[in-house]
C-alpha cells in the first residue's frame, strides 16, 4: 500500500486474486480504492471465477488464461479515463 499511496503516477493495479500472505488480491483492489481511487484495477485467477460485483467499480476481471492481446485494449480503456 506504501507504494500507491508514495507513488502518484501508478496508474493501474494488475493483480492475481490468489496471493499468499494475509491479503488476497480481492482485499488488495478494495483498499487500494479506498486509499488511492484513481488507480484503476484489473483482477485475474486461474482457480476460481469473480464476480465483477466482488471488485471496486469500474474494475475488470479476466480468467486465465488469457493472451497478452486480450488485455491491452481493456487497458487502453481504463487508462483513458
Amino acid at each position: 500500500m506504501a507504494i500507491f499511496e508514495l507513488t502518484p503516477r501508478v496508474r493501474l493495479l494488475f493483480t492475481d486474486t490468489d496471493m499468499s500472505g494475509s491479503m488476497d488480491g480481492l482485499k488488495l483492489a478494495m483498499a487500494v480504492r479506498d486509499r488511492c481511487p484513481p488507480i484503476c484495477i484489473i483482477a485475474t485467477s486461474h482457480n476460481k471465477f469473480v464476480e465483477i460485483t466482488d471488485l471496486p467499480d469500474g474494475s475488470m476481471f479476466f480468467s486465465k488464461p488469457y493472451s497478452h492481446g486480450d488485455l491491452m485494449d481493456p487497458m487502453r480503456e481504463l487508462l483513458a479515463v
